[in-house]
């Protein structure tokens, strides 16, 4: 495509061509520098973008409104960077923070959200144009920088309508602008029902480590969000502790997670379902750890000892014998061979003890 430039935009097309290193090293540090920020902030990021302007596209840019630009610094989307998250009100979270690590040039960043018409179509983001406050390269604070801030739906809308060609110069009948329009609305309100359903889940899991705060167990379902909360109060530090005192041995901490199929396995419901597994099988526990400590010199033993073992011995009280055992090695550590000789060695250790149903 041929552009018709002066002799002026001619020259501004010249230096940015010769300035494209800093442009591309500009946007990779700007980039780096808000994934490295906002995640480590807690802000959940579908993904930070970068771009320099095409040529194609700062041609035509200066074919059409050259006149206003005296030099490349009021060009201010020559470097281009969107931040792209997963719910809508963290799009402010996202501004609060790119005002606290650079300059905004507030006469030319809009907030397009507000300036969205009820019949309008589109959709809107935030869009700052920033500078560095600092920076080792003085080159780097004469450029100026565009940070657009939306939402996946507010993305994915753009890029739909882009592809669409909803914005071209062809006017389209009405019933499809009708249709553009519901579809925004349908968005828009996705877009606010995610962030209100955060909130409520968010609401919801403190609601629940309140309960397990209080030991009010049995209000509490047990759900892998639940049983994390429940972790936290080491309920089986106890007898893990009185395990190693066998030997002497030192606790290293393990996944514990892990254990969560099991007792989805057992048909547990609630968390006071665990607790009373814990008090009802630690005696046997124990016991079935002594068998198999005390002639062994171990002296390291994984945080899984104590909560393994009160498997083992409820499977075993459940008559589900080698098969049980077998089963809730395959859940902890994968199904391997081993465990096969595992789960007939724990068979052999607990033959005679009492809480072993007699075939």
């Amino acid at each position: 495509m041929i552009y018709q430039l002066n002799p002026h935009n001619e020259e501004l097309l010249e230096a940015f061509q010769q300035k494209l290193d800093i442009y591309y090293q500009l946007a990779e540090r700007i980039s780096g520098q808000l994934n490295t920020v906002l995640r480590s902030q807690g802000i959940a990021l579908n993904t930070v973008e970068k771009r320099v302007k095409a040529l194609g596209s700062l041609k035509g840019k200066l074919e059409l409104k050259g006149d206003k630009y005296k030099t490349l610094e009021d060009i201010t989307d020559l470097v281009g960077i969107r931040v792209i998250t997963f719910y809508n009100d963290d799009v402010d979270k996202v501004a609060a923070i790119v005002n606290q690590l650079y300059d905004v040039d507030w006469s030319n960043s809009i907030d397009k959200r507000k300036a969205h018409e009820f019949n309008s179509f589109g959709y809107n983001s935030l869009h700052y144009v920033c500078r560095l406050h600092k920076s080792e390269r003085p080159e780097y604070l004469q450029v100026p920088f565009e940070i657009q801030m939306r939402t996946t739906l507010q993305h994915a809308w753009s890029a739909i309508e882009h592809d669409l060609g909803y914005k071209s110069s062809i006017k389209l009948p009405f019933e499809y602008r009708r249709q553009f329009s519901r579809l925004a609305g349908l968005l828009e309100l996705a877009d606010e029902e995610f962030s209100r359903l955060r909130t409520t889940m968010t609401e919801y899991r403190r609601h629940l480590q309140g309960l397990v705060s209080s030991g009010r167990l049995e209000e509490v379902p047990l759900t892998e969000e639940s049983f994390r909360s429940f972790l936290e109060l080491k309920p089986f530090d106890r007898l893990n502790r009185r395990i190693a005192k066998v030997n002497q041995a030192e606790i290293v901490s393990a996944p514990l997670m892990s254990l969560f199929p099991i007792l989805e396995d057992f048909g547990f419901q609630t968390l006071a379902d665990v607790q009373h597994f814990i008090d009802d099988n630690t005696g046997d526990a124990y016991r079935l750890a002594l068998g198999q400590l005390a002639i062994t010199d171990i002296d390291i033993l994984s945080e899984m000892v104590g909560p393994q073992n009160l498997c083992m011995v409820y499977s075993l009280k459940k008559g589900e014998g080698e098969e049980g055992v077998r089963h809730i090695y395959d859940r902890l550590y994968g199904p391997v061979a081993d465990n096969t000789l595992l789960a007939k060695s724990i068979i052999d250790q607990a033959s005679t003890m009492s809480f072993v149903p007699r075939q």
